[in-house]
């Protein structure tokens, strides 16, 4: 017997749920007042910016690794150096993604593997107290 392994990419819906994952993060930080802070480091455009998390998603999760192929290594803290991360505009970034998450994997055990890194990057991430 032989058994197939998929990646978590293909787990919690490939390409259509990644995107829609993305469209939601960002939909989110735009709309929401909580998220204010978070909101005001990122570009008046988001479009950019979902297209870079989209593109890193699909291969933090086990799909395509279409960032590492059209940008390089992804080496996000220094990449956001420029930007000012301290623990409200991580958190603000946690409420953002966590919600569209939440919203857009069905599976509630996907949507808990998925979290635990991402927390963990979040973290990674601050630059300032």
């Amino acid at each position: 017997m032989t058994e197939e392994t998929i990646t978590l990419y293909e787990a919690i819906g490939g390409e259509a749920t990644v995107r829609a994952l993305c469209h939601r993060f960002y939909e989110l930080m735009d709309t929401l007042p909580e998220a204010a802070r978070c909101r005001a480091i990122h570009p008046a455009d988001l479009h950019g910016s979902e297209e870079k998390l989209y593109d890193y998603l699909t291969g933090y999760l086990g799909g395509p690794p279409l960032y590492m192929e059209k940008r390089g290594h992804p080496m996000l803290r220094r990449r956001h150096l420029g930007a000012e991360i301290g623990p409200q505009e991580r958190d603000e970034w946690f409420l953002c993604f966590r919600q569209a998450l939440d919203e857009t994997v069905q599976h509630e055990k996907l949507r808990e593997i998925v979290w635990a890194p991402i927390e963990k990057l979040g973290y990674h991430m601050q630059n300032k107290e």
